[in-house]
């Protein structure tokens, strides 16, 4: 047997064993360990915003520096492939990051998260954003959420805290979700490990980093409000 179709068929069973390994309905989203061992040095189409957002020359073309600095971001970010080209999905997330940072401490300006319920915690999708805040007084946040993808999108309207779980483990996707506070059946805001920028989203609860998470723990209580808006994008 020729050499090269020996390893074809090694691989073809790690990839099987993986997805065995793998809970049903799960799609494997981890951030990369580390970035790809090559750099793709074509311009991509959005190669000026992302230099731009990097702090670099914006100029228009890719270099090898260019793309080692982008290939860091989408490394930090689980964006794949992470192989530095200035495309869609990496403008979309430091696009998304402009869009955060703008709202400022007036994440509320537009008016549409309640602000004659009390204590409630809003949760803007198209922002990717939530905060929690009390009449017309911000209590916490704004903070990058990172919510449910195309065909599990996270529901909008008016909900109530209804259960709480700070050592919850998902027995439908067999991970930890700590800090976890449920709103709407299935759906809880919770902590994740990597960033809750990486792409294209949850299977529907509001993923936060483990600092916000803990403070949203220590915030809110069974039956306070939350409020649900918008539309995430790409979904």
């Amino acid at each position: 047997m020729a050499p090269r179709t020996v390893r074809r068929r090694r691989l073809g069973a790690v990839v099987a064993a993986v997805a065995v390994a793998a809970p049903l309905g799960v799609v494997v989203t981890a951030a990369p360990a580390q970035a790809a061992p090559w750099c793709n040095v074509s311009t991509g189409p959005y190669q000026k915003q992302v230099e731009r957002f990097l702090k670099r020359t914006a100029d228009g073309k890719q270099s090898l520096s260019d793309c080692r600095a982008i290939q860091s971001f989408q490394t930090r970010h689980g964006i794949a492939p992470n192989a530095g080209y200035a495309g869609p999905i990496t403008w979309g997330v430091m696009s998304l990051m402009n869009q955060q940072k703008a709202a400022g401490k007036t994440p509320n300006k537009a008016g549409k998260c309640p602000v004659n319920k009390g204590r409630i915690a809003c949760v803007d999708l198209t922002r990717q954003l939530s905060w929690v805040q009390d009449g017309r007084k911000l209590v916490y946040g704004p903070v990058p959420v990172r919510t449910g993808r195309d065909r599990y999108e996270t529901r909008t309207g008016a909900k109530k805290i209804y259960w709480r779980n700070k050592n919850h483990w998902s027995t439908l996707y067999d991970v930890a979700m700590p800090y976890s506070q449920f709103f709407d059946g299935g759906i809880a805001f919770h902590s994740i490990k990597g960033s809750v920028w990486s792409p294209p989203g949850s299977h529907g609860c509001v993923n936060m980093r483990d600092a916000d998470a803990k403070k949203y723990w220590s915030l809110l209580k069974n039956g306070d409000d939350v409020h649900v808006w918008g539309r995430k994008p790409g979904t």
